[in-house]
């Protein structure tokens, strides 16, 4: 466990999402709201979370839309009711970013940094030196370093993965352990 940084609300907050806030389907998608499901804790993690940093976006993959699997609608309809239920406990998303490409080499696609750059031009006032990425996954610990950012691994869906680890900052179960380590609750 390496040291965490001290945050405020000049601290942006990025987040993957399926994994970290939902469970995740091994190699398939969450193709409606019937099969979305929070994992334990992240209700109260993201209410945790939002009084400690300025902004929180979520940043995730969704081949599922270039594959056609989905549609962005579709996906718009998911998001909506995951943040009403969000908000209901006292969370927030500031927004949602999502890479629809097939192309494991798009600019958005994470590890690439491209959503991160699509939050700092919707907010300005992002650093991305004060900013943590929490993933499940080592292509959002990359997205992380080729950003910049501050890097935390939840073992949620892989908890096989080496730590320490170049790409990993620091290392927790779950969103909840890692809310309550950044804000020292």
């Amino acid at each position: 466990m390496s040291n965490l940084p001290v945050i405020d609300k000049n601290w942006t907050l990025f987040l993957d999402r399926d994994g970290v806030i939902n469970v995740e389907k091994k190699e398939e998608y969450i193709l409606n709201w019937d099969e979305f499901q929070f994992l334990p804790g992240v209700l109260e993690a993201l209410h945790m979370l939002n009084a400690a940093f300025g902004k929180i976006v979520i940043v995730t993959n969704q081949k599922c839309i270039g594959k056609g699997l989905l549609t962005v609608a579709g996906l718009n309809t998911i998001h909506n009711n995951m943040l009403n239920i969000i908000e209901e406990n006292g969370g927030r998303i500031n927004k949602i970013y999502f890479c629809p490409d097939l192309a494991d080499d798009s600019p958005n696609r994470k590890p690439q940094p491209g959503m991160a750059f699509q939050a700092k031009n919707d907010f300005p006032d992002i650093n991305f030196s004060k900013s943590i990425m929490i993933g499940n996954k080592l292509s959002d610990m990359a997205f992380a370093k080729n950003a910049c950012m501050y890097s935390i691994f939840v073992a949620t869906t892989n908890p096989e993965t080496p730590f320490p680890h170049p790409l990993i900052d620091a290392r927790f179960n779950d969103l909840i352990d890692a809310a309550k380590a950044l804000t020292k609750a």
